[in-house]
């Protein structure tokens, strides 16, 4: 009985810990921007969806290379960039917060 309290306190710590999603920007100073993702396990986030919106409306849809990076042209505007991996690991990071 104490055996399986253990797995079981065991396993529901381990599934607590899971990777967060993580991303940061940055203004090349080109007119170009750079976004790279990723998990705090280390995990790749190739593939991943990004996508840019501006007035609510997505303006640009893509996915994470396989460096984990996008690179775009910074649009005209207030805009946000996304990252989606889905439920509990979503990110938007609004262009003003993007400096060089």
């Amino acid at each position: 009985m104490y055996k399986k309290i253990l797995i079981s306190l065991s396993l529901f710590l381990s599934s607590a810990q899971a990777h967060t999603a993580i991303m940061s920007c940055f203004d090349n100073g080109d007119e170009n921007i750079v976004c790279e993702g990723g998990f705090s396990d280390g995990s790749s986030a190739s593939g991943i969806l990004f996508f840019i919106k501006q007035n609510e409306i997505s303006i640009m849809e893509t996915r994470m290379n396989e460096d984990s990076e996008v690179v775009f042209r910074k649009p005209q505007g207030a805009y946000t960039v996304h990252f989606d991996a889905g439920e509990g690991h979503k990110i938007a990071i609004k262009g003003e917060d993007i400096v060089e």
